[in-house]
């Protein structure tokens, strides 16, 4: 038995038939569907609407659907995503679960499957919202980010707002603790595939919290530049 209200799936599949046919069925089981081509659309549309599930290729156009992925994840958006791929192999797999999704099918799929594993991811992810959600708060040293209310503590007590990029950005290196990130992800993931800030837009932001979270900017312990390849944040 479906929910008396519709429950809203995003469709990202760049394969016209393919998307023609998954919408027609899901519209078929009493969802309503929204489907897309491609990255920006896809992340276009999960900034202006809710939805309770996201069927994601990922082999996309622009931007490919593990970054899609990693994007809706850094900011704090908890949508199950079932990931489609022509990928097979179990360090695909592996990778899309790494990277933020539920579920992971390869094409060709059997249709019946995909949509008994759509209604459980979609009814997994009501039992969650009905419950108190938490604010996603991270500590380090005498530091504390929180990550909802883009805001933090820093080394000396005091109070910092944090803009949405800083926020993503920290997001993104702490969620990669230890790894370096690389300036092509981070202009991916945190700035979109179009808009592309020079090296030194990112190395003040770093210098921001050098200023905010160490004790000795000069000695950074939490956040490095690695010349020529990226960041990384360590504890």
């Amino acid at each position: 038995m479906k929910e008396a209200t519709k429950a809203s799936i995003l469709l990202v599949e760049d394969e016209e038939n393919l998307q023609e046919a998954l919408k027609l069925n899901l519209e078929l089981e009493g969802y309503e569907v929204t489907a897309v081509d491609n990255g920006t659309a896809a992340l276009k549309a999960v900034k202006n609407e809710y939805f309770d599930l996201i069927i994601l290729d990922i082999m996309l156009p622009e931007m490919d659907g593990i970054a899609v992925c990693e994007n809706i994840r850094i900011q704090n958006n908890e949508v199950p995503i079932l990931f489609l791929s022509a990928k097979n192999s179990s360090a695909d797999r592996v990778l899309g679960l790494k990277k933020g999704g539920d579920d992971y099918m390869t094409k060709p799929f059997n249709l019946e499957e995909l949509l008994l594993r759509v209604e459980k991811l979609i009814v997994k992810n009501k039992r969650i919202q009905d419950k108190d959600s938490v604010s996603s708060v991270y500590r380090f040293g005498s530091n504390e980010i929180d990550f909802a209310a883009q805001e933090c503590i820093g080394k000396d007590g005091k109070h910092y707002e944090l803009s949405k990029k800083e926020t993503m950005l920290l997001k993104l290196l702490i969620e990669n603790k230890g790894e370096v990130v690389t300036r092509e992800k981070i202009l991916q993931v945190v700035w979109g595939y179009n808009v592309y800030p020079t090296t030194r837009t990112i190395d003040n932001f770093i210098l921001n919290f050098r200023k905010y979270f160490e004790e000795d900017s000069r000695n950074s312990r939490y956040f490095h530049s690695v010349r020529g390849v990226g960041y990384k944040f360590t504890e």
